[in-house]
């Protein structure tokens, strides 16, 4: 084995980390962006280079071997040393220009950033944007993304933030169902009606179950996790929705219902690796999207 460490590719240590920490070569590939039989060709070819069985195959995917358990932790160091170097040799690009990636929500995706992003081009030609609409966690320190634009403040460690504004939530419908169905006057009468809700995904409910309502997943008429899908169908007239209010209110398919009551706003916040935020085309695109965020709810 010590002769296969010598010549041994690095990048397979990446995919190492990434079908362990996991548990299956569909979410790793998910992870790093690559098909899954070429990560599975990848996990042999580190097996024979090791001369060492590092997974045990099993129905739901792969399980660790004793050795592989072993091998992890200084896998996973080996992996942080690599992208370590990778972020400081980035970070040391003093042009005002190049490509900077931006992962945000799919509804953000969407409805709130190609209008900024427009404007972030407009004034930058020679900064080219790639925009990543994901609605998990993109680990920044491993170079998914260079800005995140998250509705939440990250947690990552080695990640820096800042927040940037606050976004107000309404209630809304299609004008088409208003008008078929009425509207409701009070918190209490939303239930006669037909809700759209996330199905997995539980925000909607611990909002509404915060103000005392004792809602259940089945009291939405129709679901759907994707933002921006969940929003088309409220706007399309399935029922009555909740959404970001200048989204909404800029919508001429959709009107707001206004019960007096008032939902959590969303916090709005930028994250990167700080190596990576130096950089002149990020620190600038980062400044960008603050000031153009902050403005858009205004």
């Amino acid at each position: 084995m010590d002769n296969a460490l010598t010549s041994l590719d690095w990048s397979l240590i990446q995919v190492f980390v990434a079908v362990a920490e996991t548990g299956s070569l569909s979410a790793a590939a998910a992870r790093l962006g690559r098909s899954q039989p070429t990560l599975g060709r990848q996990v042999q070819s580190l097996e024979q280079a090791l001369d060492a069985t590092l997974f045990e195959r099993h129905a739901r995917g792969l399980r660790l071997t004793s050795l592989g358990a072993d091998l992890l932790p200084l896998a996973q160091q080996m992996h942080q040393a690599m992208n370590a170097l990778t972020l400081t040799a980035a970070g040391q690009s003093q042009r005002l220009e190049g490509t900077v990636r931006i992962t945000a929500s799919v509804f953000a995706s969407h409805y709130l950033l190609p209008p900024i992003l427009a404007r972030i081009r407009a004034a930058e030609p020679a900064i080219s944007l790639v925009l990543v609409p994901s609605d998990r966690s993109e680990n920044l320190l491993f170079r998914e993304a260079d800005v995140a634009v998250r509705m939440f403040r990250p947690t990552q460690m080695d990640v820096v933030t800042r927040h940037v504004t606050t976004i107000e939530m309404g209630i809304f419908a299609a004008k088409s169902y208003l008008a078929r169905h009425g509207r409701p006057q009070r918190p209490d009468q939303l239930f006669d009606f037909d809700l759209v809700g996330y199905d997995a995904d539980e925000l909607i409910l611990r909002t509404m179950r915060k103000f005392g309502w004792p809602a259940t997943t089945e009291d939405f008429a129709v679901r759907c996790d994707n933002q921006a899908t969940y929003w088309e169908l409220v706007r399309t007239g399935c029922g009555i929705g909740f959404s970001q209010r200048v989204s909404g209110r800029a919508d001429p398919a959709v009107e707001e219902i206004d019960l007096g009551i008032s939902i959590p706003p969303l916090d709005v916040w930028l994250a990167a690796h700080p190596a990576m935020r130096q950089t002149p085309r990020i620190r600038r695109v980062w400044d960008m999207l603050a000031e153009e965020l902050e403005k858009s709810q205004t």
